[in-house]
Order: C-alpha cells, then structure tokens, then sequence
C-alpha cells in the first residue's frame, strides 16, 4: 500500500517568563491535584489552542495516565488517530510523573494572556477555507483537502466545487509545499451528487446546464494552472470526475480499497477533467516536480484550457439531452427505493 507521510510541527518558543516558571515547577514536582485542576482548566479555555497544542495535550494526558505508548498504530488514512498516535508514541519512556508535570506547565501557559495572544495569533495563521463538506487543513508546509461526506459516499456537490475552487487558490499562494486531496471514510467520492440537477431555477433547465459548465470549467482550471506539487491519496472508491481529473495531478497513491469508474455512457454524459486529453497520456510527466512541471506544462497549458472548454460545452449540451435527463431519473428513482 502506497501513503504519504504526515509529521507534525515543531512546538512554538517558551518566553523567559515561563522558561522560568517550568524550572521552577519541575523542581517542585507537579501533585495529582494539580494535574486534575489543569484538566479541568482545558475545559474551560475560551480559544481554541489549535491542533498541534491539542495533540500535544492529548499525548502528555495518556503518557501521564497510561504510559508508554503500547496500542496498534493506526492505518495511514486514519490521519486523525495515527497524529495523535505519533504525538504519544514520540514521548518514549517519558516518566508519568514528568508527563504529568509537563501537562500542567503546558496548560498553565495557556492560561496566561501572553500565551493565550500568541495562540490566537498562531491560529489566524492556519485558517483555511472548508466547511464540513470539504475540510481543509496546512500543516508543516503541507496543506490537505479532504471530501468530508462519508455517509454520501463524498458526493459532490456544487458548494462543494466553489470550496474546493478556493481552497486551491489559497493553497497556490500560501507558504505550503504540495497539496493533498483526499476523501474521509470508505471513499475517496462518488463524483457528482446527481441531486445537483434537480434544483432547477427560474432560467430552468437550460440555466442549471450553463451554470453548471461554467463551474466546472472554472473548477478544472484551478487544477491546470496549480503551480504547486499535487497528490491524490485516493483511499477508496472513485467516481466520474475525482477519477478524470487524476491525470493533472503529479502523483497519485491509491490503497488496496480505491477502484476507478468513469461511468460516461451509463450517465448519457462525456469525458470531462481533460481526461480526452490527460488519458493518453497518463503515463507521462506524473512524477515531475514544482521547476519540472511549469517547464513541462507551459506548453500544454493552452491545449488544456482548450481541451477544458470543449468538454464543458460539450456536456451542457449533454446535459439537456433525453438521454442524460433519463439516466438521472433513473438513477434518483432507483436510490429512493433503497
């Protein structure tokens, strides 16, 4: 199984104020009443200390109350648990008491306004766009977008297309290295939430179609003119668009669980993502770096925008016909009946 590897941050820089304070408190050594008052003051913090604070926390809790790490690692698309697995698992054979100890300086310099400042500063730097439907993370000079609709398989939806849009132009001028897509639960996405074409506005049809090619020009574009290294982790089944689009990324990791589907003609619909294009040529520059890939693309650019725009048009015309309007009543006629 293929992965991309995940390392946290380093800790921020300790003021000479609370370097003092943790010698002092190290020498005293930290009571059991002290640990369970600095447990209860977490409870009580007014702003969140961010997620490196937290993984920190949670690691110094379980060393002090259970002590060396001793449970299974988790699987590499368990992003959640294996971070706080490595948290805890790199504090060793770190005494519980010295654990302990610690908890109670981390918390205490939480509690004090020069900390409290600093964290809030610190979490204005990692704010990223996203919603619950698309999670969008940067950590360590990595930045992930990951498709948050496990219980809809990750289907997409038109929101979802706008956050993903802005989360690549964000991530294509921040200080982050590459980006990472991938998707929460047992797929990476289901492609299109075909619910998407049942809201029909006052234009009708005729205007869902147009707005719709519109998007999904500007939503692929983003991913041709991606300056950064890209990387799919597809952890599970992918359908339709997640699947075409592949071919603009620079490396692709699939698990023992990822299948590809492009279900065009069951969908009355064509090839879009450039993947008329990519396809042939999908065993091609995938490997290219940052430097690499803006020598390699610069002259591939203007045929993709090309190719791009030919597919939107082509499916709106796609998406008016009988055809596609039938599978799709089809297929939302079938789903009501589970």
């Amino acid at each position: 199984m293929a992965f991309v590897a995940w390392r946290l941050g380093r800790p921020s820089c300790l003021s000479l104020l609370q370097v003092a304070h943790l010698h002092l408190s190290r020498t005293m050594g930290a009571s059991q009443k002290d640990f369970e008052n600095a447990m209860n003051q977490v409870k009580l913090l007014k702003k969140d200390p961010g997620n490196e604070v937290k993984l920190k926390l949670y690691a110094l809790y379980k060393q002090a109350t259970e002590g060396p790490c001793s449970i299974p690692k988790p699987g590499v698309f368990d992003f959640v648990n294996k971070a706080k697995w490595d948290a805890w698992n790199a504090l060793g054979s770190l005494p519980k008491e010295t654990a302990r100890q610690n908890y109670v300086d981390l918390v205490s310099g939480l509690s004090s306004p020069s900390q409290s400042s600093s964290q809030v500063e610190a979490g204005a730097d990692q704010k990223t766009p996203g919603s619950e439907d698309v999670v969008v993370t940067s950590e360590d000079g990595i930045t992930k977008i990951m498709f948050n609709r496990p219980a809809q398989k990750n289907a997409i939806t038109t929101q979802m297309y706008r956050e993903v849009i802005l989360a690549l132009k964000t991530a294509s001028k921040d200080n982050s290295a590459i980006t990472v897509i991938t998707g929460n639960g047992d797929y990476y996405s289901s492609g299109n939430d075909l619910t998407n074409f049942t809201k029909i506005p006052p234009g009708g049809i005729e205007e869902v179609a147009k707005s719709g090619a519109i998007l999904l020009r500007e939503f692929v574009d983003c991913f041709i003119d991606f300056p950064k290294p890209l990387v799919a982790v597809v952890n599970g089944p992918a359908v339709g668009i997640p699947v075409t689009l592949l071919g603009l990324f620079d490396a692709v990791y699939a698990s023992d669980q990822a299948t590809f589907h492009t279900p065009f003609s069951h969908l009355g619909q064509t090839a879009e993502g450039c993947s008329s294009y990519t396809f042939p040529k999908i065993m091609g520059p995938a490997k290219a770096m940052r430097i690499s890939k803006e020598l390699i693309r610069s002259n591939e650019k203007e045929k993709l925008h090309a190719v791009n725009a030919e597919e939107c048009t082509t499916l709106q015309g796609r998406w008016l016909s009988d055809e596609c309007m039938n599978a799709i009543v089809n297929f939302l006629s079938q789903k009501a009946k589970l």
